[in-house]
């Protein structure tokens, strides 16, 4: 299985823009005034004849990453996969998860961490046992190797 792509992602989201849009209940102008675009551009990418751009992509994920048609179509955090897709891995303590759920496969679990699958983007991430976001990476090579870091870490700590 491959990891998600930007491309991907921009078509995954132009494809249900629409769908976006009337969740959020706004019309075409207000819809096109907020994410900055024409509206004749707007109406291209919803009738699939155009794909946005890429920081279209981040105003959509950051604008509307609380509605559920973007939450189901990532299968999590948009906004945490955009910049994931943009920056090819994160390491830090980030928002508190929902701990993996619905969108996440199990890799590995220690006592204190978690290392997850999201099952639509293929992407991996190490949670606590509280259920924050540490590490992030479509590498998973180097995922299990931070998990492995991170767990001895933490062991080392309870130990001292």
């Amino acid at each position: 299985m491959t990891a998600l792509t930007k491309q991907e992602l921009i078509e995954m989201i132009a494809s249900r823009l629409k769908l976006i849009r009337i969740e959020a209940d706004y019309t075409k102008d207000r819809m096109a005034q907020v994410i900055g675009v024409s509206k004749k551009t707007l109406v291209q990418i919803e009738k699939g004849r155009l794909l946005p751009s890429w920081t279209t992509i981040i105003v959509i994920c950051a604008l509307f990453r609380e509605q559920d048609s973007l939450i189901n179509l990532v299968g999590g955090d948009a906004l945490e996969l955009a910049e994931l897709l943009a920056r090819e891995e994160m390491e830090t303590r980030k928002e508190k998860t929902l701990g993996g759920k619905i969108w996440w496969d199990l890799v590995k679990k220690d006592e204190n961490l978690t290392l997850q699958r999201n099952i639509i983007s293929k992407h991996f991430r190490i949670v606590d046992k509280d259920q924050y976001r540490l590490y992030s990476s479509f590498n998973e090579k180097e995922a299990r190797e931070r998990f492995i870091e991170l767990v001895k870490l933490k062991k080392r700590s309870h130990t001292v």
